[in-house]
């Protein structure tokens, strides 16, 4: 398996890779409650979430894992959106990023790493769409220079137990519901109807799913895709 840095929540990657800032950028959300949910750019296209891996949330996962095994065999009722494997160690923040930026419809710099694989990806499986990111030159050197220049230094112990996952909204026969995003998954996992928008239902399930099987961490983190801040 491929080995990379482990790669900060950065919108430099993503500015560098082809995500025209002017459009669209990266920003933090300070807090789950509702002035801080307030505070973010809006709409919201995608959320990115750092959390820690505990044992609630393993056991979660593997639950769930085998549900989406058991339904393998049915038509993706999300076909549209496009799920990466991941193959590559420490590289779950660059999938993250290629989530958010693959399914909200935006535009990039024609001829641009996001350009060019995004438009590769849509006609492989999530297999081989991690083969291609693991093989393709378009974003290794990008993810290095970008970790290597995070607000941290780089980790001599490549190791981690914080995992990043990614949320965006995509219609089930019309009805937009939130879809998480994770390579370390089994696919892709709906997460129910939106009853208010994509940033405070993901806010609902971050609490309630993830800190509440965090064992008491707080090594917690988000961030948005949206509009420039206006402040």
């Amino acid at each position: 398996m491929s080995r990379w840095i482990p790669l900060e929540s950065n919108p430099e990657w993503a500015n560098k890779a082809g995500l025209d800032k002017e459009e669209l950028q990266f920003s933090d959300i300070y807090g789950l409650d509702e002035e801080l949910l307030d505070m973010v750019s809006k709409p919201v296209k995608a959320v990115l979430l750092l959390f820690p891996i505990s044992k609630t949330l393993e056991a979660k996962r593997r639950e769930e894992d085998d549900l989406i095994r058991s339904k393998a065999s049915s038509p993706s009722l999300f076909s549209s959106v496009i799920w990466i494997k991941q193959t590559i160690s420490n590289a779950c923040g660059t999938i993250g990023l290629l989530h958010a930026l693959a399914n909200t419809g935006i535009k990039f710099a024609p001829g641009s790493p996001l350009a060019q694989f995004i438009a590769a990806c849509k006609d492989k499986t999530p297999q081989e769409r991690a083969e291609f990111l693991e093989t393709t030159p378009l974003f290794a050197e990008i993810h290095a220079e970008t970790a290597s220049t995070g607000q941290s230094a780089v980790p001599t112990d490549l190791d981690t137990d914080l995992h990043f996952t990614c949320f965006v909204e995509a219609e089930m026969e019309g009805v937009p519901h939130v879809v998480e995003l994770d390579g370390r998954r089994a696919g892709i996992m709906d997460r129910g109807k939106i009853y208010s928008d994509l940033l405070t239902d993901v806010a609902s399930l971050v609490k309630e799913t993830y800190i509440k099987g965090s064992s008491g961490s707080i090594q917690f983190s988000m961030t948005s895709l949206g509009p420039p801040a206006e402040w």
